[in-house]
């Protein structure tokens, strides 16, 4: 084992931050250290070796790096270091120093407190860089744990925009953000500038400049005029329209907002590729119920914002696209060109309009339906019964079969066939009652939602939501929608198109009796009863529920 003193030595000092502003022990202090316990000792002193990097991953140390190959090739055999975190804060640092250690390439490791030589038990080494990786592993979950509840509260965990300022007032990490009365104002100038369309960055930048604006100043930097970078990071920047962006977050914040999300739109639209538009996450009503006309394929949506010269307005469209047409327009080429939502929304009004009835229609029609009802259970109870009998009779025949059978009048084989077709013939006999069954519970139920249907649903596609207009369209159309020249094509659900092809003869019907009869219920109520064959055949008006 070599002698202490014939030992040569690096100094190795290490601050975790970049920044000159952010330091735990400062780096001179470390080396002023490290050269007293070197002159006590007379310890050699090959090299100081300083850098200001985080060493919580490995190989991100370009000074250590080069520290360790020259421990390889035998230029200095040991280290004095302030503590071990200093030299590792990663397991797989920690571990080249310790396999080093381990096999003599380092033959002292000196701090202030002690040293550690190859001859030492390696669990101590071991344990205090585990405790090192642990520490700065803590310290990075409390950190992101604190950054995340404060974002929750509606406050950047981060340095304020140019126009606001961080409060340094409250206990640590209640800080919030307020603005900055000497530069908030001159910024919402810039805003209302570039807001205009007669000013460009460039020009909003000088006009700024020149009303005297300056950076915040810092110990080693600001208290500078805006460089056209600056200028547009603020312009990029929805912070302004109260929404904090933090990461792969948007949060919406509690700060003072200088401008409206609107005028933060429109900005984006001004800047053109330079800008960077909120993320939208839209909703679009149609997607997945309508393919191409002439391909078959998906018809997706996009949404566009422009900038309309003659209004100087911001105006929003919603476009619906093949997407076998975007990316390869050979495979169909009539349709490369966007659909406005418009258009598909006059279209689907449209196809309402023909299947819309007056609210007294519908009335009226389900008071006849109604009557008609005893009528209806009537024929079902008849049904029913007669399908009962012939569900008896079947499971008479195959009683009588077995008795057979236990009489050795028949074989096994003929037993088993006569068996099997009667059981077929039984459960298809119960399905059927089944069905009437059903058929008696839901007749008028589904009649009445089908009516309601047609009486409402013009005005709840109007004023309605995106959810209610995609269930609306899923409603009446049987099949997925088609998208060809611009033109959206319904084929409505068999359910509904009898309301659409009767419904004109029974209105014009029901008009003339309104008019003839209106003073005069009774009369009113005997025209009314005259149009019930029509309202009679549920196989045409409703054969299937709405969906």
């Amino acid at each position: 084992m070599e002698n202490k003193n014939t030992i040569k030595y690096f100094i190795y000092a290490r601050k975790s931050s970049e920044s000159d502003e952010k330091q735990v022990q400062s780096i001179d202090d470390q080396i002023l250290v490290m050269n007293g316990i070197a002159k006590s000792y007379g310890f050699k002193i090959v090299d100081i070796i300083s850098e200001s990097k985080s060493a919580k991953e490995p190989h991100g140390r370009p000074e250590f790096e080069k520290m360790i190959e020259r421990f390889q090739k035998g230029e200095a055999q040991g280290v004095l270091v302030w503590k071990i975190d200093r030299l590792s804060r990663n397991p797989i640092d920690s571990a080249t120093i310790q396999w080093f250690l381990q096999k003599g390439v380092i033959a002292s490791i000196r701090t202030p407190d002690r040293e550690y030589r190859p001859e030492d038990n390696a669990l101590l080494l071991s344990v205090e860089s585990s405790m090192a990786n642990q520490y700065i592993r803590d310290l990075s979950t409390n950190v992101k744990r604190g950054l995340k509840s404060k974002l929750e509260k509606g406050w950047m965990p981060c340095t304020a925009p140019l126009g606001y300022l961080n409060t340094k007032t409250e206990i640590r990490g209640e800080n919030y953000i307020i603005k900055d009365t000497e530069r908030f104002d001159l910024i919402r100038k810039g805003w209302d500038l570039l807001l205009t369309g007669n000013y460009n960055v460039v020009q909003v930048m000088r006009k700024l400049n020149e009303w005297g604006f300056r950076t915040r100043a810092w110990k080693r930097r600001g208290n500078k005029p805006l460089a056209k970078s600056t200028v547009y990071k603020i312009f990029n920047n929805v912070f302004y329209a109260g929404i904090i962006p933090y990461k792969d977050l948007y949060v919406q914040g509690k700060h003072d907002t200088m401008i409206t999300i609107e005028e933060f739109d429109r900005v984006q639209v001004l800047l053109g590729k330079k800008g960077k538009p909120r993320p939208h996450n839209y909703e679009y009503a149609y997607t997945g119920q309508i393919v191409c006309g002439d391909c078959g394929g998906v018809v997706s949506a996009t949404f566009k914002e422009k900038i309309i010269k003659k209004t100087n307005k911001l105006q929003s469209y919603i476009l619906y696209y093949c997407i076998c047409a975007r990316k390869h327009s050979d495979k169909c080429p009539d349709q490369k060109h966007y659909t406005n939502s418009d258009k598909i929304d006059e279209k689907i009004e449209k196809e309402l309009i023909s299947l819309t009835i007056l609210p007294e229609f519908k009335d009226w029609a389900l008071a006849i339906i109604a009557e008609k009802n005893d009528e209806e259970i009537t024929n079902r109870t008849k049904i029913y019964e007669t399908q009962q009998k012939a569900v008896n009779e079947t499971q008479k025949q195959i009683d009588n079969l077995t008795q057979l059978r236990l009489k050795d009048m028949i074989d096994d084989d003929e037993y088993t066939k006569e068996k099997t077709r009667l059981k077929n013939e039984l459960a298809l006999l119960r399905t059927k009652m089944k069905g009437t069954e059903e058929r008696a519970d839901n007749w008028l139920k589904l009649t009445e939602q089908t009516f309601e249907f047609a009486c409402y649903a013009h005005k709840a596609f109007m004023f309605g939501d995106i959810q209610t207009k995609r269930e609306i369209l899923g409603t009446i159309s049987r099949l997925n929608s088609t998208l060809k020249d611009h033109i959206l094509n319904v084929t409505k659900v068999e359910w509904l198109v009898p309301i659409e092809k009767q419904y004109p003869l029974i209105k014009e019907k029901y008009d003339a009796f309104e008019l003839k009869n209106k003073h005069n219920p009774q009369r009113q109520k005997d025209a009314f009863a005259s149009l019930s064959p029509l309202m009679r055949s549920r196989r045409d008006l409703n054969p299937q529920p709405p969906t």
